[in-house]
């Protein structure tokens, strides 16, 4: 079983705004207290930092980006580093840690949520993030 982290105060995780299951899945993320504070930053109403985190190689269309103080964890990374940080405090929690904790496992299980999240934005009518 791989150790939480106990990474410094001053966390951010940039998700798409748009996609009902990154918004569901951002705000049924408990941490736990030694993580610190985790700010959300919708994406969506930052287009700016899109085409910034986009020129630093970060692509918010294949997957939400969490900032630890000057590290970057993109996509499978991010919900890998998250479960690790997460609580156990609800059945969500306790089933996302179970399912990200290994890094291996995330990187098989992201590319398809990130395509169920373009299906589904596409199902709903909604422009991905590079679309503007």
């Amino acid at each position: 079983m791989a150790e939480p982290l106990n990474p410094a105060p001053g966390l951010t995780l940039v998700y798409d705004g748009d996609c009902p299951v990154c918004s569901t899945y951002v705000t049924r993320l408990r941490l736990r207290r030694a993580a610190g504070h985790l700010d959300l930053l919708d994406a969506r109403q930052s287009p700016d930092l899109v085409q910034q985190m986009a020129q630093r190689g970060y692509r918010l269309d294949e997957g939400m980006l969490l900032i630890v103080d000057d590290r970057y964890y993109h996509g499978a990374a991010a919900v890998h580093v998250l479960a690790l940080m997460s609580g156990g405090s609800d059945w969500f929690n306790r089933l996302n840690y179970h399912l990200f904790r290994s890094p291996r496992l995330s990187s098989v299980l992201y590319p398809m949520l990130v395509a169920g999240r373009r299906a589904l934005l596409w199902l709903l009518g909604r422009k991905p993030l590079s679309a503007g």
